[in-house]
Parts: C-alpha cells; structure tokens; sequence
C-alpha cells in the first residue's frame, strides 16, 4: 500500500542531526503511513549509515550536487501523495505530519509550517531566537512590486512586533519545513538544480503560483520545528552571504521581480564616511543601528539587559553580508537564463 506522505531529508556531512531528525519522525503521533527518504548529498561521514539504521531509504550521491538536485532525487525516488521536506538540523514536533496532512483541503497545493531556533546559552542563542532568520513569505509582499511599497513593508518590520500564530495564506513557504502535492511538483518539473543552495523553495513556490493560480500555498503553524544552528558569529554571517547570492539567482531567473536589497547598511556607510570629515558625525553612525532596528531596545528593556543592544549591530552586518552576497551573486550568475516574459 502507497504511502499517505514521503518526507524527504537531504542532508551533507550531518549525520548527527539525521539522528535526531529521524527520532522526532518515528516519534510521530498519526495514523498516516510515512515513507522516510534520507538523500545523502556527498557526505564523508556516516550519515547514510545512521539513516540505514533508522529504516529510512537511502539515497547517496558520490559528489555534493546541491539542495535542489538533492530534494529531486527523494521526489524521484517517493511514493507518497504528499511530500514533506525537513532539514538535517531540524527537528518536528510530535504531532507535525498530522497537522500538515489536516491542512489539504480541496483547493491547497502545498503546507508548510514555521522554524524555531533551539534555545541554548551564549549570546548568538538569544540573537537567534529573538531574530528568528527563518521566516516564509507572506502575501503582502507579493501583492505590488513597488519600491515604494517594499520599503515600507521593510521599515515597518523594523518597527512593529508580528507574531502570526494562525494558519493563513502565503506567498512561498519554508524550505526547512514544507510540503505540496507529488502531482503538482511533477506537473512543474520539480526544483530547479542550478539553485544549489538558497531561495530554490521560493522559486518553486513562484512557479507552483504561475502553473496553479487557484491553488493555494498554507502555512500551519501547529506544524511546527525546532531548528539547530551553529551558536557562532561567523555561521550567522556566512549564511547572511549565503541568502544574498540565492537572492542574486533569483532575480537573474526572474528579473522582473525586485531583488532584495537591505538599505540601512548604506546609511552606515555614509555616516561612518561623513564622520571622517566631520568628527561631530561620528555619533550617529554609532548610534544609527540603534536608530534603524528598535527591535534591540525592546528587547533590552523587556529582558532587563543591555545585552540585547549589540542585535542592532549584528543585524546590521548580517544585513551587509546579505547585500555583499547578492553583488557577488550577480556577477557569478550573470549568465543565468531568464524566464521568458
């Protein structure tokens, strides 16, 4: 008998993480038949024999073919009606297959759910969990492609605290928990694997949207994870770089959809240049990241620390490295074949 869902993990040198990944899926409260895929992208460590042990096929590409050729391969090889992908550091809560499959309703191609950072102790856990860097795309941002209108949704993120905790309609949805529709991938000729790495759910998500324009994409946020990142500055940075070149692929593919480009860094940068000229300047380029993510003294005075107030400067390099990535990205993709139109 078929199985009711396939959920696909694709994972590169992290076989820890497959173990737990694994546990929380056999740990599953549902009556749905599950099918686990384990599609092993190159790795040199044991994680195709950590995912042998947990009943799971297993999939093993000899060299590292990227996020997207990885998840083909697992849609390729699933039999399930439905689906679902997980990333090798994310781990699903007890009752998370149940609360996807409850979301398919006639007229809905795909569900998704949000991504929790792991509380744990240092400075960079608390950054994480009070900037969650996970996030799927609402609606609102594709309603108009002005500028105009970008930047406002943009600085009254800065501004404002929006917690969405009920199941609604979204524009892409979260490649570290996912799920649509076997027939609906097929029908779209799955992921693109020229995004070996970032913004390939969202270009999937697009073309689901252009193929299926009364279908819609759900999140549900009962269908929750929990999410393990490295507790480090530099993983914080480099995966910032990382989400600007997947940006710059994006809009090479697509470029009648603006690019994502953070503005606050320019300002620091011209107030820091200012200050050399006029030394009078020079507190208000400190002060800036302040000014431009309130978010940092909210959360000092809610916590009762002045710790909170060094996330505006590391918001503000993590918001640099974005931008640095997708000026590299276009020029490393400048030969990215457009969609037509």
């Amino acid at each position: 008998m078929s199985p009711d869902v396939s959920v696909i993990i694709c994972s590169l040198n992290g076989a820890a993480g497959v173990e737990r990944c694994l546990h929380t899926l056999a740990a599953q409260n549902t009556t749905a038949r599950v099918e686990l895929i384990v599609v092993d992208d190159g790795s040199i460590d044991d994680t195709s024999a950590v995912a042998g042990r947990h009943g799971a096929t297993v999939i093993r590409h000899e060299t590292n073919r990227g996020l997207a050729a990885s998840r083909n391969a697992g849609i390729r090889a699933a039999h399930g009606s439905i689906i679902a992908f997980l990333d090798d550091d994310c781990e699903a809560d007890p009752y998370w297959i149940q609360h996807l499959l409850a979301a398919y309703v006639q007229d809905v191609v795909g569900v998704g759910g949000d991504a929790s950072p792991i509380a744990g102790t240092g400075y960079i856990s608390g950054f994480l969990r009070r900037n969650n860097p996970l996030a799927v795309l609402e609606m609102e941002l594709a309603r108009s492609n002005a500028l105009r209108y970008r930047l406002w949704l943009y600085l009254r993120a800065q501004a404002t605290v929006t917690r969405r905790s009920s199941r609604r309609r979204v524009s892409s949805l979260l490649g570290a928990n996912m799920s649509f529709r076997r027939d609906a991938l097929l029908e779209v000729g799955l992921f693109d694997e020229r995004f070996t790495f970032g913004a390939e759910e969202l270009d999937l998500c697009w073309r689901l949207g252009i193929r299926f324009p009364d279908r819609i994409l759900i999140v549900e946020p009962a269908a929750a994870v929990s999410h393990r990142f490295q507790p480090t500055v530099r993983d914080t940075l480099r995966r910032g770089r990382a989400y600007g070149r997947g940006s710059a692929r994006l809009y090479r593919k697509w470029p009648r959809q603006r690019p994502t480009i953070f503005p606050f860094p320019f300002v620091e940068a011209i107030l820091v240049a200012a200050a050399f000229r006029k030394r009078q300047l020079l507190g208000w380029a400190v002060l800036w990241p302040l000014i431009a993510y309130p978010s940092a003294a909210r959360h000092a005075v809610r916590d009762r620390s002045p710790q909170p107030l060094v996330d505006a400067y590391l918001l503000l390099a993590q918001e640099h490295q974005t931008n640095v990535g997708f000026v590299q990205g276009l020029w490393e993709f400048r030969d990215f074949a457009p969609e037509p139109g």
